[in-house]
């Protein structure tokens, strides 16, 4: 199959674990854009922490962020927008704060980060990692009518699970998704990277029949099971790996270029 669109998921996928894009999957997505196939990274990730890949590797694509909530054209311009409200945000924030889970909360809104301990090693962590900044402040720093497009939970590895339960019990209309060990994204009710895609192919009138992903972790499992041709990274972990006939490579092996390079979609490197 020569897929007409490849989404790709960022950390852990799009990135190796020193938070690159390497020389193959670089020349895998530049092969893709000269045969007129979109690429479109699709992420947890707000605006501000994706924008720095696409210039510091000199390339420009469509982004899906917050894991649908978001849906941006290579000029950044907004195609689609959802998130829920303010209001649900502070009824969230007192839950997890009521709780005192062991967690740090972090407020998306567009192109805000905002946090209530700016200087909490793990945010610091994350904004290195994303080259982005985060400003302290609390539900009341977003305007009335704003859409929030992620509650993200940093949390302590060992209780995500627990924390995760807990906040599904309690919100269960909400998208809840863990994006890594530690990591807890809550979305809006309905919001995954699956109807980011179904999404995104609708308007571009692109037929799912046609679609390509690559992903690594569970955030990325309802994408993969959307897509005609899903693969799972060689680094994700081992219940997924039992669920997926194409595993290819990991973020640190290539994976993404050598899944399109041994499909002959695009070339092989000499």
């Amino acid at each position: 199959m020569v897929p007409k669109i490849v989404f790709s998921d960022v950390d852990g996928t799009l990135l190796d674990s020193r938070h690159r894009i390497l020389p193959g999957t670089i020349y895998a997505i530049h092969e893709l854009q000269k045969k007129g196939i979109p690429f479109v990274i699709i992420s947890a990730r707000s605006p501000s922490g994706v924008r720095p890949i696409l210039q510091e590797n000199h390339f420009a694509c469509p982004v899906i962020c917050y894991s649908g909530a978001l849906i941006l054209d290579e000029d950044g311009k907004v195609l689609y927008s959802d998130g829920f409200s303010p209001e649900t945000a502070g009824e969230l924030i007192r839950f997890i704060e009521d709780r005192q889970f062991d967690c740090t909360w972090n407020l998306y809104s567009m192109d805000n980060w905002i946090v209530k301990d700016i200087s909490d090693e793990r945010v610091r962590r994350e904004e290195e990692i994303v080259h982005a900044r985060a400003a302290a402040g609390s539900v009341s720093s977003l305007s009335p009518d704003a859409k929030v497009g992620k509650l993200l939970c940093m949390c302590n590895p060992g209780k995500i699970l627990e924390i995760e339960q807990s906040v599904r019990d309690a919100f269960p209309a909400m998208s809840i998704a863990r994006s890594s060990d530690t990591l807890l994204e809550i979305m809006q009710e309905g919001i995954t990277k699956r109807t980011g895609v179904l999404t995104l192919c609708r308007l571009w009138n692109i037929p799912v029949e046609s679609t390509l992903a690559f992903g690594d972790h569970y955030n990325d499992l309802e994408m993969l099971e959307t897509v005609a041709q899903p693969f799972l990274m060689g680094n994700a972990p081992r219940e997924l790996k039992d669920r997926f006939a194409f595993v290819t490579a990991g973020n640190d092996d290539e994976g993404i270029y050598k899944a399109l390079a041994g499909m002959g979609i695009i070339a092989p490197l000499d």
